[in-house]
């Protein structure tokens, strides 16, 4: 009676094991691991991170990103002018207080902002010409 019952545990090993190498996708060839992304991608197809460039003509480009909840924002200034970059609305800069860390940027100088954890959109603007387009744009924040 042991032998048999010895025979039905290693059964029942067996079969579980099969079970679990099946629902793990096994049965076939083995395959590599994903590596963990990065940045870009993923359903959103946002970053983790973003570079706007105000550009030698004064206009900041791309005038619009998206990042994922958490993510930074690099400013930098490729003009020969000064600028300072800020949040919406001018003057109170309230709107998305991470994004006010860029602030003054010389010729050649770039900054990134804080991490922007809410998800949301935020406009940006240069403090000193709140009013000129080419100097405005939109960062959207997308959960992870």
């Amino acid at each position: 009676m042991t032998h048999g019952c010895g025979r039905w545990v290693r059964g029942v090993a067996v079969a579980m094991l099969l079970g679990a190498a099946m629902a793990c996708g096994g049965g076939g060839s083995p395959t590599s691991p994903t590596p963990p992304s990065t940045g870009g991608g993923g359903s959103s197809g946002a970053a983790d991170s973003a570079t706007i460039t105000i550009t030698s003509d004064g206009v900041v480009s791309p005038s619009t990103v998206t990042i994922r909840q958490g993510g930074r924002v690099t400013f930098m200034n490729s003009s020969a002018r000064n600028h300072e970059m800020n949040s919406d609305p001018h003057p109170t800069h309230e709107d998305c207080p991470p994004l006010n860390d860029i602030g003054f940027l010389t010729p050649g100088q770039s900054r990134t902002s804080g991490n922007l954890n809410v998800v949301r959109t935020c406009g940006f603007h240069d403090h000193n010409e709140p009013s000129n387009i080419s100097l405005q744009g939109r960062i959207t924040i997308v959960a992870q």
